[in-house]
């Protein structure tokens, strides 16, 4: 049986048939197989149970775009998700697979402009994507209504339940009309979820992927530290590093794929790419060439990856960040595969600490730190390739031609002359040290710009992290992004925010109490 076929007989239209063999998806999940026929044939509500990285955003996507009506002008889905991050990826993958159906698809989340999203939404929307707290300051001005919607889907539901999105996802909940569908999925089942469901939910099917190991142990996953402007010369020292690189390289983009495979190209590297720009006749293209390793480099967006079953791969590479831990599992769980060894490696910035660190709780795997190779490592790994490749053609019988050469320059000059001179002459580039650039040194967070504030509440003020962080962002109008390393304890509490962000937060709460100590220090002027 065909691909095309097994996703055909779930019930699927054409339209999304056709999308997916464009984007090359091989098998559906198992995920995939048990929810689709139940949301596309059923009447029921549907509570799924299954690990990030198995597929749910096309599980209840692919559906829902074969259910909806086009050119509706009205919401008839809402989507909610516990980030902005999320929320981005679910409209753009949802984007993808409508193929020639004429519906509106929009991503709303705190962070954006929201007089732009109300445009949007005055426009008309099928599709709305949202964070709790945006979706409810827009029902709140009335700017979103939900008294008419089909579908009402909560992703990864016991993760907005940790992130104190509970009262919120209620209060939602009962804007919405009686008659809609719920489907709610989450990687875990909390007590609170279940009582969600039973709460606001009516008769439901529940459906359970049994846990699977997520990224196998044959995978050795790291992580480096580097600067934006560091990332190309860091990318080129791991596949040198690598004399048998064959890999898979992640970029966020378009324009980033195309940009890093020209530079690679320009770099000597055998590397070609695949994007959501490129036909499906050059996609089978390049990807015949990547499997028959006529190409040992491929770059590509998370998209155009998706689906795809490519064996024996070294490594996978994200040399941009994944969004979220579901498309971190995606791209990793493509090397170490059938019994072979493979590594995973990401760059993070200084600035995506915070964000790898989630990755990876979320994700439940071990990442561990990396060091960049060294330009001397890297020489040395070629001298030692050099060494076992002349040693291999030395055993071969070679042409009458090459033995008499090596006779006449032998009568001319000394042996380890020649040799070296033959060496320079082939192997030049190779060995040549000043092909790699400096990479700059990331420095601890204590001397990178970074300032711990003590704040003078803690749990027994009712304190959560979340709460910690929304009083910030309220009061000093900065950005969540920008606090780190939050700490809650009994009667007091810690956190690490860039300096200039530290001198606004100082600056505000203490004019708000001008004549009594503030709430909020540096955690290094504190005292008793």
């Amino acid at each position: 049986m065909n691909t095309l076929e097994q996703f055909k007989q779930l019930g699927l239209s054409d339209n999304l048939l056709k999308c997916l063999k464009e984007k090359g998806f091989e098998v559906p999940s198992p995920i995939q197989v048990k929810t689709i026929p139940i949301i596309l044939n059923g009447e029921n509500d549907l509570v799924g149970q299954a690990q990030t990285g198995t597929g749910k955003t096309a599980a209840f996507g692919l559906p829902i775009l074969d259910l909806i009506e086009e050119k509706s002008k009205t919401v008839q889905v809402i989507i909610l998700a516990p980030t902005r991050e999320l929320a981005v990826q679910i409209s753009e993958e949802l984007n993808s697979f409508r193929g020639t159906k004429k519906i509106h698809i929009v991503p709303i989340y705190g962070g954006q402009s929201i007089e732009q999203q109300l445009r949007k939404l005055a426009q008309g929307v099928d599709v709305v994507v949202g964070t709790p707290g945006r979706v409810l300051d827009l029902l709140h001005r009335k700017a979103l209504k939900l008294d008419a919607i089909n579908y009402l889907v909560l992703d990864e539901a016991d993760e907005m339940l940790n992130m104190g999105f509970i009262d919120d996802i209620e209060e939602i909940l009962k804007t919405t009309n009686r008659n809609k569908r719920t489907f709610m999925f989450c990687a875990t089942m909390p007590h609170e979820i279940l009582n969600l469901a039973k709460k606001y939910m009516g008769d439901y099917e529940f459906i359970k992927i049994e846990s699977q190991q997520q990224t196998t142990d044959l995978t050795d996953q790291i992580y480096f530290e580097v600067e934006e402007s560091d990332k190309f010369e860091a990318l080129n020292r791991i596949i040198d590093f690598e004399i048998d690189f064959y890999g898979l390289i992640f970029c966020r983009t378009k324009l980033d794929v195309d940009n890093i495979t020209s530079r690679l190209v320009d770099r000597g590297y055998d590397a070609d790419c695949i994007h959501g720009d490129i036909t499906q006749t050059q996609r089978e293209k390049v990807l015949a060439k990547f499997k028959n390793r006529k190409v040992n480099i491929l770059v590509a967006t998370d998209v155009a990856a998706r689906g795809i079953d490519i064996q024996n791969l070294t490594h996978v590479i994200n040399y941009s960040l994944p969004q979220d831990a579901e498309s971190y599992v995606h791209r990793v769980g493509r090397t170490g595969r059938a019994g072979n060894e493979g590594t995973a490696i990401t760059f993070v910035t200084r600035k995506e600490n915070r964000s790898m660190m989630q990755i990876q709780k979320q994700s439940k795997t071990d990442i561990r730190k990396g060091k960049i190779p060294a330009v001397k490592e890297i020489i040395n790994i070629k001298k030692q390739w050099i060494k076992n490749e002349l040693a291999n053609l030395a055993s071969e019988e070679l042409e009458k031609i090459y033995h008499t050469l090596a006779k006449d320059l032998l009568l001319e000059h000394e042996p380890d002359e020649v040799l070296a001179a033959l060496l320079k002459y082939t192997f030049h580039d190779e060995l040549d040290a000043s092909n790699y650039k400096e990479i700059s040194d990331t420095r601890p967070a204590e001397i990178r710009g970074q300032t711990r504030l003590f704040i003078a509440k803690g749990r027994k003020d009712g304190m959560t992290k979340r709460s910690i962080v929304q009083l910030i962002v309220k009061k000093a109008k900065t950005y969540e992004n920008k606090i780190n390393d939050v700490q809650v304890f009994d009667t007091y509490s810690f956190i690490t925010v860039p300096f200039q962000e530290a001198e606004i937060i100082l600056h505000v709460f203490q004019k708000e109490n001008p004549h009594k100590r503030s709430i909020i220090e540096k955690a290094g002027d504190r005292k008793n």
